[in-house]
């Protein structure tokens, strides 16, 4: 093995971007995870990079909102590398409106998203058209964004993990670190720093709907997958005893998705599956010199919208790593 400049503990999306972040620069990496890669909530099946709605600015939703403008030459670069389809399209999504308040309040942040998303993305309220793949509304109104977007979980993790392998790096399930060392180590990580995991439990369907945008209603998440499955998910569990087991809430999930969206009613349920989310007390994530081990950095914390986040993620933490380089919002320091 050859000496390692930086040395990522934890195969997860968010190490494997900084590690892949560094690679880029130029640097030697090793990733190191005894459970393999995407083995936590990055092998997940929902894949939804969705943004925070458009009001109430703050250095999240920025953050947010650069990491997802950035998307798009970021996956595209890593499939390139990899030579693998990580199922990234920006698709846009629909949401129901309840009501003529709920019309009034989506018009309002469409105004807004004008200003704040810069033009480059829309966020739009537009006629329920009636057509087959459209949450129903009973105000008869959508809100149509262009910026969300969705990706294959897993496959974009895996991918990950051979780019930064292209690019002359290790992915190793032992070793030991050397260099500068960035720990991502899921919801165990969050523990030991005071933050938690929440867990989640979702399915895939085989339903074609490729290239449609993805749906949001009843708290529910519909991913049509460019590979002829759809994604539904997923709970939100902050007590739980078997953190990987599916049980009867994902079966509840399932039966208010096909009670929402009828067209998936008789789908076939390919894959069950449960994960832990890792989730700090903010819920935003931890980037930065890590809090308990001293001269070591922490990436984690990537909850609901951690491959959302993951491009930018990797990008500040490289230029901190590498360069010392300091671009962490503040309220995203251990």
């Amino acid at each position: 093995m050859a000496t390692a400049d930086v040395t990522v503990m934890g195969a997860g999306v968010f190490g494997l971007s900084v590690a892949y972040a560094c690679a880029r620069k130029g640097a030697q990496v090793r990733v190191i995870d005894p459970h393999g890669v995407a083995s936590g909530s990055s092998g997940g099946l929902v894949g939804a990079l969705a943004p925070h709605v458009p009001e109430n600015w703050n250095e999240k939703k920025a953050f947010q909102f650069e990491s997802l403008i950035m998307a798009a030459a970021f996956w595209r670069d890593v499939s390139a590398l990899s030579g693998a389809d990580v199922g990234y399209a920006r698709t846009g999504r629909l949401q129901p409106l309840a009501d003529a308040r709920a019309v009034d309040l989506a018009r309002a942040r469409a105004a807004t998203a004008a200003d704040l998303w810069q033009g480059k993305a829309l966020w739009e309220v537009v006629s329920a058209d009636g057509a087959a793949w459209m949450p129903p509304s009973p105000s008869g109104m959508v809100v149509h964004d262009t910026l969300s977007a969705l990706i294959h979980p897993r496959r974009a993790t895996r991918a990950l993990a051979d780019a930064v392998i292209a690019l002359g790096g290790e992915v190793l399930s032992e070793g030991l670190p050397e260099g500068k060392v960035v720990w991502a180590t899921g919801w165990p990580g969050m523990q030991e720093i005071g933050g938690n995991g929440v867990k989640g439990q979702a399915a895939l369907l085989r339903f074609d709907a490729a290239g449609k945008p993805q749906l949001f209603a009843d708290a529910l998440h519909i991913i049509p997958h460019g590979d002829g499955t759809v994604a539904i998910g997923s709970t939100s569990e902050r007590e739980f005893d078997d953190p990987i087991r599916t049980d009867a809430a994902l079966d509840d999930v399932l039966d208010r998705a096909v009670s929402a969206f009828p067209i998936l009613h008789g789908a076939a349920v390919l894959e069950r599956w449960a994960g832990v989310r890792p989730r700090a007390k903010s819920r935003a994530p931890v980037l930065g010199v890590h809090p308990t081990r001293d001269g070591d950095y922490i990436a984690n914390g990537g909850f609901k919208i951690g491959f959302g986040m993951a491009p930018k993620v990797g990008a500040v933490m490289a230029a901190l790593v590498l360069d010392g380089d300091d671009q962490i919002p503040a309220g995203f320091r251990a």
